[in-house]
């Protein structure tokens, strides 16, 4: 019997050769001959290949192990005498040319230094390293508070500008209000829509100007308080290093600011309702998880709490503490495909980010400029593939393919994927997620396979990779409620949500070894009471919370 297949394997660098394996084997009387085209060298899985064959052809058990030593043989010899090949002819090509030896030496030296870790020079350790080790050791010392109290001081100088930039807004626009009114009261006596036209231009161009005035101050504040604040926490570690300097003590009493801040721009305060459960998932070695349900708005996680006791105060030494450490906070934030911070959810965001200043972390503009170029190369990556592809294919489904990525826009995302941006001036939060999401989350039918599910299984993946221990999802995949979302439509929501996370997190445990976290479901501010305790009443049922054991003694 003569059985043949065809295996193809192609090499990265060296030109391949196709060889045919032979191999023979008896079943009985019977002499059997397999065939198989290899191509030379092959950068697979000799392995694979075997169970191939084996699979393919149903080749009898007691065989397997005579045809895998043949092929581990066979595929051996086959690639020596290859390279031996090549390295030949490239002799006898060195030989008939007129290439200079001693250029051609240093050629071959250079690359073996620089591919060869042994020569590899060491890598210079960066200033961001440099400065987060000396913060990580300072805030876990007495210094700490007087770091909180500088940054503190630094946030009262920031709120006061952008008060003086809201003020002043503010007025502009009042004044801008009395003059329209005046224009439109003119309006086809002696003014025409033209004039109206051009006196709406003219005051859009002077908010405009005004506001690109205060950004540009506002930016050159925070730079110049990032550079004072590294500078001085560098010069306090190193009086540190030294026990005898006597003015560390003095050093590190700064005094906190007494200053108010004129119109103090106070967020309000709203019901807080919460409810927290404690579960252990797992098949056989169980791991503990936190669970709570939170309602809340989404940037309550990142604005700084208000004591009205004390004024403008930072709230945030647990957050800062874990700055630099295997304990880090993210939060999922629901975003369109535009990576901008221009409307809605995300100007809201990056308003709180202008608050303070982040002295660890470029400012968050600057973070989403290299995500954009991220996403372009991105695209031209995959439009690349998608082109090759369709160059390949037949018929009219290389077409399509091609139409649907011309319609796209290169520099956006797709529902479900998502990008992040890292923080250390926001209150609760280290990391942020930006989501992707369309209008299809506000539809009931959405299954387990949804984009945003996706997402979110993506988004726990990175956490369990990158020490994030605390993570904050919406629970209904939305951030406001609208009048589709009736309580039906929120149990439907929340129960999918619920199963699809729990699947989530019982996968951690095979990308992390079961490390205990805390997930946290965040509702809508605007939802009801009775609503938030029919899903505080759903989550025990879903997930496996463990129960407390009453001891009492019998008498």
């Amino acid at each position: 019997m003569l059985l043949g297949t065809r295996i193809k394997e192609k090499p990265p660098h060296f030109q391949s050769s196709e060889k045919i394996f032979v191999f023979n084997f008896k079943t009985g009387h019977e002499t059997n001959v397999l065939t198989a085209p290899i191509l030379i060298p092959m950068q697979g899985s000799i392995n694979d290949l075997h169970g191939r064959l084996m699979l393919l052809h149903t080749l009898p058990y007691f065989v397997e192990s005579d045809l895998k030593k043949s092929l581990y043989q066979f595929i051996d010899e086959e690639t020596k005498n290859n390279y031996d090949k090549e390295a030949e002819a490239a002799l006898e090509k060195l030989k008939s040319s007129d290439w200079n030896t001693e250029q051609l030496v240093n050629a071959w030296a250079k690359a073996y230094h620089e591919t060869t870790l042994e020569y590899a020079r060491p890598e210079e350790p960066s200033w961001d390293e440099d400065f987060a080790d000396v913060y990580h050791d300072l805030i876990h010392s007495p210094a700490s508070e007087t770091l909180l109290n500088l940054e503190h001081n630094y946030f009262v100088r920031v709120s006061e500008l952008i008060s003086e930039r809201d003020m002043e807004l503010k007025k502009l626009q009042e004044r801008q209000s009395v003059e329209m009114d005046k224009v439109m009261q003119e309006l086809g006596k002696t003014l025409t829509d033209q004039d109206v036209n051009s006196v709406a231009a003219q005051h859009f161009d002077s908010q405009q100007v005004l506001e690109n005035k205060w950004a540009s101050e506002l930016k050159q504040l925070m730079t110049i308080q990032k550079q004072e604040y590294q500078e001085w926490v560098i010069k306090l570690h190193q009086d540190m290093q030294n026990p005898n300097n006597n003015t560390v003590s003095e050093e590190i009493k700064v005094k906190q600011s007494q200053s108010t801040v004129a119109n103090e721009r106070v967020f309000e305060e709203r019901s807080l309702l919460e409810e927290s459960f404690t579960i252990h998932l797992g098949a056989q070695l169980k791991t503990m998880h936190n669970l709570r349900l939170v309602r809340a708005d989404v940037l309550d996680f990142c604005k700084h709490k208000r004591n009205q006791q004390s004024g403008v105060k930072l709230q945030r030494l647990q957050t800062a503490l874990s700055l630099y450490s295997t304990s880090l906070c993210g939060l999922v934030l629901l975003v369109d495909n535009r990576i901008n911070s221009y409307s809605g959810i995300k100007r809201d965001f990056a308003t709180v980010c202008q608050e303070c200043t982040d002295f660890h972390f470029p400012r968050v503009e600057q973070q989403l400029q290299i995500v954009q170029q991220v996403v372009l190369y991105a695209s031209a990556q995959r439009n690349k593939k998608l082109k090759e592809r369709a160059e390949l294919s037949n018929g009219n489904g290389g077409n399509e393919d091609k139409s649907k990525t011309g319609e796209r826009n290169p520099s956006n995302i797709l529902p479900g994927e998502f990008y992040t941006t890292r923080h250390s001036n926001l209150s609760e939060v280290h990391v942020v997620f930006h989501l992707c999401v369309d209008d299809n989350v506000r539809s009931s039918n959405i299954t387990a396979r949804d984009p945003a599910i996706m997402g979110l299984r993506n988004i726990l993946k990175v956490c369990c990779t990158h020490d994030i221990t605390t993570i904050t999802i919406p629970l209904l995949l939305v951030h406001d409620m609208s009048e589709e979302m009736t309580i039906p439509w929120c149990l439907k929501r929340a129960e999918l949500v619920f199963k699809c996370v729990k699947g989530f997190m019982m996968e951690m445990a095979s990308w992390d070894g079961g490390t205990s976290r805390t997930v946290q479901f965040l509702v809508p501010q605007t939802i009801s009471e009775e609503m938030f305790y029919q899903l505080s009443n759903m989550l025990p049922q879903i997930f496996r919370v463990s129960s407390t054991l009453t001891l009492t003694s019998k008498r």
